[in-house]
């Protein structure tokens, strides 16, 4: 098993054994040299397993640990940030219950740039078994165990309150969908200690129950409620509560794209925006692209994963960027993207700016019609790079027909065998038709 764009991933106990988890974890512990690691995981039923194995694996590498338990993603990054130590979150993000997977952060709460997982895999894949060739710890040398202090988690909510620098969101009813994951007993009391009225969805965790048919990827329960109560707006989480999906109070989804387009402007209009740039994923709307352009302001695209859009936030020093799925990174508030953080944000630019989502987010950018595809392959190739070669053809005969009027993206997934197929235009019908012959190239080249 190798990275993909966010850490590794696979089917628990299957592809994520523990045997795994165990050498995965002594690599780490001896390419990222910190001396301390703080580790949290999401509701899965599989997480104390791997949890109890990746932590032997740091351990034997000379590694102290302390547990975080169940935690969202991002509050690992920021104990890991606040305090210079490693970091690991046991999760699967969006995926179904039966999946797994650990993502981990450098000392500061950065998530790893290419290089530093190269050298993980490659000690991780060494056929000798042995990741290291330095002594192995033994004996006092070993790491140690303890359970991490509420404090940390405590001082992360802390720090999500403290955005709105003393403002309150009295009056404002939210409805909270938590996935059965992360933020289950999280997000509702940060939204209650601001003066919220907060009702809460799918916070009641049995390890199995995580993303079925709830939080971001699946918001109908949350656009229901937010109608059947009147509320003013919705947000919806994923399993490890690192992106978020809004509703407004008319029941319509507001995606990444168009928080990254309010965030922006709202910024901009405060003087936080820094060189009035922003960073994105060549995943982006160009709606988006096109609404930033009207308003002056520059964007910087990246590849998917928001581990890159955060190298390219501290390259330049700005202080937004995110992706179209939800991932929303305040540079100067989280190291990693932050679905209650963004949820904070949001709602009080409604209070300040004393509008609906509806209204703001309606009048921010106009989305083309995208059409999204997945091709699922037999096996990955080999060589990945060589079956983008021969569909090079097919993506240009496709662009060109688009133009201005659209966009075509080909990219292969970073965590599964897959195509991903993504057209946009400015008609509907007209990106589904060049979509479908994007598929069927596809299909025929494996």
């Amino acid at each position: 098993m190798r990275f993909g764009t966010d850490g590794i991933r696979g089917s628990a106990n299957d592809e994520l054994t523990p045997d795994l988890a165990v050498r995965l974890g002594r690599a780490a512990g001896a390419v990222l040299g910190a001396s301390t690691f703080v580790v949290g995981r999401d509701t899965r039923q599989s997480g104390p397993m791997l949890e109890a194995a990746l932590v032997a694996g740091l351990c034997s590498a000379g590694a102290s640990v302390e547990l975080l338990g169940v935690v969202p993603t991002p509050a690992v990054a920021s104990v890991a940030a606040r305090r210079g130590v490693g970091g690991a979150m046991i999760s699967a993000s969006h995926n179904a219950f039966g999946d797994n997977g650990i993502k981990l952060f450098a000392p500061g709460g950065l998530k790893l740039n290419d290089e530093v997982q190269d050298r993980i895999e490659e000690l991780l894949h060494r056929p000798s078994g042995s990741v290291s060739e330095a002594t192995v710890p033994v004996g006092s040398d070993v790491g140690t165990v303890i359970q991490g202090g509420p404090e940390d988690v405590a001082a992360y909510l802390d720090s999500i309150v403290g955005v709105l620098e003393g403002r309150r969101l009295d009056g404002l009813s939210v409805v909270l969908d938590c996935a059965n994951g992360s933020n289950s007993d999280h997000a509702s009391a940060v939204f209650e200690s601001l003066g919220a009225a907060v009702t809460t969805l799918h916070h009641r965790p049995n390890g199995r129950n995580i993303n079925e048919g709830c939080g971001s990827n699946h918001p109908e329960d949350l656009v229901a409620e937010v109608l059947r109560r009147g509320a003013d707006l919705g947000f919806a989480f994923d399993g490890d509560a690192d992106r978020l999906v809004a509703v407004t109070g008319s029941g319509v989804i507001v995606d990444g794209d168009q928080l990254i387009a309010l965030s922006a402007l709202d910024l901009r209009a405060r003087g936080r925006l820094v060189e009035d740039t922003i960073v994105v994923t060549v995943m982006s709307n160009l709606g988006l692209l096109r609404a930033m352009e009207r308003a002056g302001i520059t964007v910087r695209q990246t590849a998917v994963g928001d581990r890159y859009v955060l190298e390219e936030l501290c390259s330049g020093g700005f202080s937004l960027g995110g992706e179209q799925s939800g991932h929303l990174i305040f540079r100067g508030h989280s190291t990693t993207g932050d679905g209650l953080l963004c949820a904070v944000f949001m709602s009080d630019l409604v209070v300040r700016r004393g509008q609906s989502l509806g209204v703001l987010a309606a009048d921010v950018m106009v989305r083309l019609p995208q059409v999204l595809r997945a091709v699922r392959l037999e096996a990955r190739p080999p060589v990945m790079a060589d079956l983008m070669d021969r569909l090079a053809p097919v993506v240009a005969q496709a662009e060109e027909e688009l133009g201005a009027r659209g966009r075509v993206l080909l990219r292969p997934s970073g965590t599964e065998p897959v195509i991903r197929v993504m057209v946009e235009a400015d008609v509907e019908t007209v990106a589904a038709e060049i979509a479908e012959r994007l598929v069927s190239a596809v299909r025929s080249l494996t």
